[in-house]
């Protein structure tokens, strides 16, 4: 595109109230106030006083804070808006209480609900001003192209295995693992990263997923680096998620499971780890090292923190502060229902402080911060998750005058901590409007929410068939109130 044409898209939010801006010297946001934003398609043309150039669009900045749109690292939106209402408050007893090996895999939508789960996901978080999103989905017919047509800036994770975990009696877990099956499962999700790199829109990347360290072989593991490494793409695998896990690879190999990535050479800056909360440090594995966390930090490895789906079962990170203050960078994900991404982010410090025993173990800046540098920095990406000039034109326009935003004394804390998505108005990805006053413009939320409720029926239909004990739905999760 030339650069007239660019020019003619030219937006400008003048005169905003606040600006929350990056500031290279302490590599951190600051608040800033009475700017002018100005960006087009390119990215950010102008940050600071009165703007006197031509522009195409301009938007009175009074009222509104503008900051910049959040990452999400980590999400499962081909799979778990359909899960709402059935796994909130579920878990295994006698398996430490995880979710993941009786009910993952019970309530999976059809290949008719899928691109309604998707676009629920997508519009959920696009309303909760994020504008970045890893999306770890098994693929299915046409994600690709409905990612593209979301305005989000994807990042196209196609989840691969060696094979899958199963339980028959609710307190063993059993692997069945098939080299050649999971060798042609990563072939076929390269495949579909190859295309996400070239797709026409240019907002699609990719990230390698080997799915579990418990599913994946180390053959698998080694190939994924090798592949990634050569496409210059970050990685990302779920570790340290469950005691279970931490046990199986114990058994497996002697080692904690960070201590096993970091053996076949997994731990580097562009490498990422899905939970890690269960280190060789923490207080319920009692195991004898505690390395974990210092390799972390030392190799440059990024955790993706994600505190609701946990919390839901009684357990997160011990903790977000101690993390952090070990140098590990944090970024914040939406591994469950709501996919809202300020919800998420009041879990993660109202959880830290929980589990630290203080109030000062984390501050609402440095959440924020995970949630914008720190997945940027997890990509490998220094123009996003920031306002400055030359980064990209994804920010978000928050409502100051809405009552839940008052007082505006410290306006994140009452975005985070009281407001939420209520007060997102207006959200730009690559310099296009794709939320105005609150409302998606490049999807039909309430067509989405429909067909997710069709597609879930259909999912609890088989639901009892596809327990390993035969229980009715209400037994699996029984509802918050007797039906009278």
């Amino acid at each position: 595109m030339s650069r007239t044409s660019d020019r003619i898209m030219i937006t400008r939010i003048r005169n905003a109230d606040i600006v929350i801006a990056y500031d290279p010297a302490s590599d951190d946001h600051v608040y800033r106030r009475n700017l002018d934003v100005v960006f087009d398609q390119g990215g950010i043309l102008h940050l600071g006083g009165g703007f006197t150039g031509e522009v195409a669009r301009e938007i009175d900045g009074a009222g509104f804070m503008v900051m910049p749109g959040l990452v999400d690292i980590h999400s499962h939106p081909s799979s778990e808006p359909g899960n709402k209402g059935m796994t909130d408050e579920v878990g295994t007893p006698k398996l430490y209480n995880s979710s993941l090996y009786e009910f993952l895999w019970l309530f999976r939508a059809d290949a008719e609900g899928i691109p309604h789960l998707n676009h629920v996901a997508w519009s959920e978080l696009l309303m909760s001003g994020t504008t970045t999103l890893v999306d770890l989905s098994f693929p299915s017919e046409g994600w690709l192209d409905r990612a593209a047509a979301s305005g989000l800036r994807m990042v196209m994770a196609p989840m691969y295995r060696n094979g899958r975990w199963f339980t028959r009696n609710g307190y063993q877990v059993e692997y069945e693992l098939d080299d050649a099956a999971g060798r042609k499962a990563m072939e076929d999700a390269f495949k579909v990263i190859d295309a996400a790199l070239a797709h026409e829109s240019g907002r699609l990347s990719g990230l390698a997923c080997p799915a579990q360290i418990d599913t994946c072989t180390e053959e698998l593991f080694r190939a994924s680096i090798a592949a990634a490494n050569e496409r210059n793409i970050p990685i990302q695998t779920h570790a340290g998620q469950s005691i279970s896990e931490f046990h199986e690879m114990v058994r497996r190999s002697g080692l904690s499971p960070i201590q096993w990535l970091d053996n076949v050479g997994f731990l580097a800056p562009n490498a990422s780890i899905a939970h890690a909360i269960f280190l060789d440090d923490h207080p319920w594995v009692r195991w004898p090292t505690r390395t974990d966390l210092a390799r972390l930090a030392e190799t440059g490895t990024s955790v993706a923190h994600c505190p609701t789906v946990f919390g839901r079962r009684g357990f997160t990170l011990r903790d977000l502060g101690r993390y952090l203050k070990a140098g590990v960078n944090i970024g914040i994900g939406t591994d469950t229902f709501p996919h809202n991404m300020l919800e998420e982010l009041r879990h993660a410090g109202v959880y830290a402080r929980i589990t630290g025993e203080s109030h000062a173990v984390v501050t609402t800046g440095q959440v924020f911060r995970a949630a914008t540098l720190g997945g940027a920095k997890l990509l490998g990406r220094d123009d996003i998750g920031r306002l400055a000039k030359g980064a990209q034109a994804d920010l978000v326009m928050v409502d100051l005058t809405h009552p839940m935003m008052r007082p505006t004394r410290d306006p994140l804390k009452s975005l985070i901590n009281a407001a939420a998505d209520r007060a997102v108005s207006h959200v730009f990805v690559q310099g296009k409007q794709v939320v105005a006053d609150g409302k998606v413009l490049t999807m039909d939320y309430q067509a989405a929410s429909d067909g997710l409720e069709q597609a879930q029926r259909r999912a609890l239909a088989k639901a009892s068939s596809l327990d390993w004990a035969g229980r009715s739905v209400d037994e699996l999760s029984p509802p918050s109130l007797r039906w009278a």
